[in-house]
């Protein structure tokens, strides 16, 4: 009854007047409204039960519901190891929900963080850039602060280089049960593209950022890991698994083109970040 109320006034300017330009809170209302719906769409149209879990408690979107289901299937919901590089300033990102349940881990990142925290063996922080040259010490070093050498889940959110940093990761070993990894959506299966490495890059807002999920797949599959999801309400993140866990999501479809999906960034109003000519040239290069 009150979200009939609400449609009423707005369409009627009921109160307008009398609530100091209350249209901008109608609109609000409504928009949020028609994304939620038009999210309930998506996922009910995927073909990946997975996305079915969506749930936002401190990701930016669906993505701690997803989350939560995967580390249940393996058997890693009470306990873990998790690292997150590229954290904002740590009240919204995707390893937050796992410190939540009790998880040991630590992340890196450039920003300063908001909330209160020590550094100890079960949570450090690291305030660095990240660049090819110190990211593998920085594992190093996180690893040390907490005292453990295997990781459960590392997720990358670092606006531009982050394929390249994957590629140092594993190359030395560090091999969670789970990545989750943020992915140019703009690009849909089969497209293969990638930024190209800069050692101080910045990400300006536009569509230069990243690599495509084809590109993504196909790293990732000649190191062992599987793709199982990708967020339903943004297209941003997207989740591989160690294959050792494979047999405990045979409900995921195999091919990539059933789990890829688009991006909806923006708080999925699906406004496309401007295009650089940076991301049109690599096809040239």
């Amino acid at each position: 009854m009150k979200l009939l109320k609400k449609i009423r006034d707005f369409i009627s300017f009921r109160n307008y007047r009398k609530r100091n330009n209350r249209i901008e809170s109608y609109l609000k209302d409504i928009r949020e409204l028609i994304l939620n719906d038009q999210q309930d769409l998506t996922i009910n149209k995927s073909k990946n039960p997975l996305n079915k879990y969506g749930k936002k408690i401190f990701s930016q979107s669906d993505e701690d519901g997803i989350t939560i289901e995967i580390i249940k299937r393996i058997n890693s919901l009470d306990e873990g190891i998790f690292v997150e590089l590229g954290v904002g300033d740590g009240t919204e990102n995707n390893t937050l929900i796992l410190k939540a349940l009790g998880w040991k881990g630590f992340w890196i990142g450039n920003e300063k963080l908001k909330i209160d925290y020590v550094n100890s063996k079960n949570f450090s922080y690291i305030c660095s850039f990240v660049d090819l040259e110190n990211v593998v010490d920085l594992l190093k070093k996180g690893s040390s602060l907490i005292e453990e050498n295997l990781i459960d889940v590392i997720s990358l959110d670092l606006d531009g280089n982050d394929y390249y940093f994957l590629e140092k990761i594993i190359e030395n070993n560090f091999r969670p049960k789970l990545f989750i990894v943020e992915y140019n959506a703009k690009f849909p299966p089969p497209i293969k593209w990638k930024i190209e490495y800069e050692k101080d890059h910045k990400w300006k807002g536009d569509d230069y950022f990243g690599a495509s999920l084809s590109t993504y797949n196909d790293f990732f599959e000649k190191n062992g890991y599987k793709l199982i999801c990708c967020n339903a309400h943004t297209g941003a993140n997207a989740y591989f698994i160690k294959k050792e866990f494979i047999n405990l999501f045979q409900d995921v479809p195999d091919e990539i083109d059933d789990l890829y999906m688009k991006p909806r960034y923006l708080l999925n109003n699906y406004l496309r970040f401007p295009i650089s000519l940076k991301t049109i040239n690599k096809f040239f290069n």
